[in-house]
């Protein structure tokens, strides 16, 4: 089995375009490529591919993925001999080993942190943008700050609901576990309560290489010396400080 930090090193390393531009002659149209769908006969192309998501999309056949789904679709290949193809592309070495039960579920419980903080980034931008709050309180705060809704959304900006206990409640309603968002730093348990860390804050995603979503920082909007004016997700599984920079995943 390859290893989880193998696979990430694979993740961030390849690029999309440069991966199915092997296989399928790309145009540039504006921030996106543009192609001849490989999975289905057509004149028109309809396949496009996106760097900064680093995703492909065909809008006749509806396929959809990243670098690996691309190479497993296209190629026929299994999911861990298309994350040695890519991995051999871009020079990454794969380790693999037999996990440990420990291991596994250690595993496991790390792509549980990264579903949840997908979830929680997705609910916040949701907030920012649909609800009353959010658009009068956080989406006038960005409009006064001069940020345009592109850049707000190229970013993943959200807005935590001021309600103490608002995203878990939600979160704890759609079926994830306390545990996990006590994990993530997202929740705070305190005695028999559980509240949210980041409440009537702008919220910040702050992704991986590759782009996924390891932890937050959220700026509080009102003026409460008592309240700092800054907080970001503490240590985690998933989420290092050290290890990572925020915008790196849009700078590339």
């Amino acid at each position: 089995m390859i290893d989880r930090q193998t696979i990430e090193k694979i993740l961030d390393a390849a690029q999309i375009v440069d991966v199915i531009q092997e296989f399928v002659p790309l145009k540039k149209r504006g921030a996106n490529y543009l192609g001849l769908c490989p999975f289905h006969n057509e004149k028109t192309p309809s396949f496009t591919v996106s760097p900064s998501k680093e995703i492909f999309k065909c809008f006749g056949c509806g396929k959809v993925g990243n670098a690996v789904n691309f190479i497993m679709e296209h190629e026929h290949q299994t999911y861990p001999e298309a994350l040695k193809y890519l991995a051999k592309k871009y020079h990454v070495e794969v380790i693999e080993k037999e996990l440990t039960p420990e291991e596994i579920e250690k595993q496991n419980e790390r792509e549980s942190l990264l579903v949840l903080s997908a979830y929680a980034s997705r609910q916040f931008t949701e907030n920012l943008f649909t609800s009353d709050e959010g658009i009068t309180v956080g989406l006038s705060y960005f409009k006064e700050r001069g940020f345009r809704q592109n850049t707000l959304k190229k970013f993943e900006v959200g807005y935590s609901f001021e309600k103490r206990d608002a995203f878990t409640r939600k979160a704890l309603d759609d079926g994830y576990k306390k545990d996990f968002l006590v994990k993530t730093g997202l929740s705070i348990e305190h005695e028999d309560h559980v509240f949210d860390r980041f409440s009537g804050r702008v919220m910040f995603p702050i992704h991986s290489l590759s782009g996924q979503v390891l932890g937050f920082g959220g700026r509080v909007l009102k003026t409460d010396a008592k309240t700092a004016k800054y907080v970001n997700s503490p240590e985690s599984e998933i989420y290092h400080k050290s290890g990572i920079l925020y915008g790196i995943f849009q700078a590339r």
